[in-house]
């Protein structure tokens, strides 16, 4: 808890005496407030969750931001009639401001070119040989969705720079807003420019499935920021190789990490995104976390294996849930004494897809209970459903935590089980995932497609001595601690500082534009 503290005041130091005088315009596609329409036409703000809402809200603290996101339904279009929203926060410093598209035009960009198509190709997701099919309806959604919105979002974010004081600091999230950058930089050169991509950043032969007339938009955008957050060190080397690939011109770094295009130098990093702490530690001890935990108690056996992910593909659920049937099978010594809790979120779930996933799972738990389940006695229990406190009282209480996704970006949930779990839990974590990075020191790694070798580190993790056991619990809560989410967010506007404090020192009465 002290290096969460400490990152914390570090934080606080950066916004109020480096970047005191800048403002920071924030845009991602959902905003840290949904309005919904309740009882007699009434308005209900609802805060969004997560780690990462909560440290970019935390900022505000300490120094003026402006977000600006997708207007998701009806109660969000009738709030952005009035402009900025102001967001009731620890500050008075959040406003709130959405960008409004129309119904069609956002349809084709979230649900045609978003979701189906740039989330499945970044987490190779796709069957080559026979997906993704880009035709005519792909296409009309990148020319009369995914352009409209990102200019959209590009012009607000230039209305908000304008004014009198010094040039904010801008802040893109996301895959959804790959080519605001562009429209932004050829407006506003003077701005300082950042953007943060969550999720993987794949090889340049799997960037090849999007036809040229969007791949390069996308990168010769992402080449215009200033500084382009990556989760990982993977991500950055692929964007880098993409980058070389695509970009005739692009003279790129590998040793310096930069790519130069068109004069402009953008660094490419590598920000790996963590869990907030403190907040973690306050939430174990609420009252809806503490009642899910003695409910749940009440399922665990001798020893417990939980997995907490949203039911997609991506998460790999299917081979845990084969891996668990095969060590049941292998040694009949774990039968009637280890519970497997499964907590999975639904998503997407009008896409045919994930639909089918879902039924896969359900119709995997089925049989394996049936093989191996008695009267006292169910391997498998399964939780459908959205409820955050459930995890994090799940978390508490596992023995073994399943992290074995195809690919993720990060996957906080490898980071909040051992931040928040009291049993000296053992981590097995997919080699593929974002957190390995950090965490595969201290873990047990699978390959992702290894149903074998998964079966065995269930096993090692089941029979792992206590000492053993301890050591790596209190390896995993130190390394996590020690670069939380608000080390993460110190990371990025310290080297957004430095930049600031360039411009500052070249600027010239002549260099600095009109406005």
């Amino acid at each position: 808890m002290e290096n969460a503290l400490g990152s914390y005041d570090r934080l606080k130091d950066i916004c109020s005496r480096r970047l005191a005088d800048r403002r920071l315009v924030l845009a991602s596609n959902r905003g840290p407030i949904e309005h919904h329409l309740i009882n007699n036409g009434q308005l209900e703000a609802r805060r969004g969750s997560g780690g990462i809402v909560t440290a970019l809200t935390s900022i505000s603290e300490f120094i003026e931001v402006v977000w600006i996101a997708s207007a998701m339904g009806e109660g969000d279009r009738q709030m952005a009639r009035q402009g900025r929203i102001k967001v009731d926060s620890a500050s008075e410093n959040l406003c709130l401001r959405f960008v409004v598209s129309p119904r069609n035009t956002y349809h084709k960009f979230y649900s045609v070119f978003c979701n189906p198509l740039l989330w499945f190709l970044q987490h190779y997701m796709w069957n080559s040989s026979r997906t993704p099919n880009i035709d005519r309806t792909a296409h009309d959604a990148w020319e009369n969705g995914y352009i409209p919105v990102n200019q959209a979002f590009a012009q607000a974010v230039i209305d908000e720079a304008s004014g009198a004081g010094p040039s904010p600091i801008v802040m893109l999230n996301d895959y959804h807003l790959y080519l605001a950058a562009s429209y932004i930089r050829e407006q506003r050169p003077d701005l300082i420019i950042q953007h943060f991509t969550h999720i993987p950043c794949p090889a340049p032969s799997y960037w090849q499935l999007l036809p040229d007339s969007m791949r390069q938009p996308i990168f010769r955008s992402l080449c215009s920021v200033d500084i382009l957050g990556l989760q990982t060190a993977r991500d950055v080397r692929s964007f880098l190789q993409c980058c070389q690939s695509f970009i005739r011109e692009a003279k790129v770094n590998y040793q310096r990490q930069t790519v130069c295009l068109d004069g402009h130098k953008v660094q490419v990093r590598a920000y790996p995104v963590s869990v907030d702490v403190v907040s973690l530690h306050k939430l174990i001890g609420s009252p809806a976390v503490q009642g899910y935990e003695a409910t749940l108690r009440q399922l665990c056996g001798e020893q417990t294996i939980v997995r907490v992910d949203r039911a997609e593909p991506s998460k790999n659920i299917l081979r845990g849930f084969r891996a668990f049937d095969t060590l049941l099978e292998r040694h009949p010594q774990f039968r009637g004494k280890v519970n497997f809790i499964a907590l999975l979120v639904p998503t997407r779930t009008h896409v045919r897809q994930y639909q089918r996933y879902v039924e896969d799972i359900t119709q995997l738990i089925e049989t394996v209970n049936s093989k191996y389940g008695t009267v006292d006695w169910q391997p498998i229990h399964l939780f459908y459903e959205n409820n955050y406190p459930q995890a994090i009282a799940a978390m508490r209480l596992y023995d073994v935590l399943l992290v074995n996704a195809v690919i993720d970006g990060m996957n906080l949930v490898a980071k909040e089980g051992p931040t928040i779990n009291d049993r000296d839990g053992v981590l097995i974590l997919s080699e593929t995932v974002g957190a390995h990075e950090q965490l595969g020191e201290h873990c047990l790694t699978v390959s992702p497609a290894d149903i074998e070798g998964t079966t065995q580190a269930l096993y090692t993790a089941l029979t792992m001595p206590a000492a053993e056991k301890r050591r790596q619990a209190r390896a995993l809560k130190s390394s996590i601690e020690k670069e939380d989410i608000t080390n993460w967010l110190w990371c990025l506007l310290n080297d957004t500082a430095k930049l600031v404090e360039q411009q500052s020192e070249t600027a010239t009465p002549e260099s600095v534009p009109h406005r």
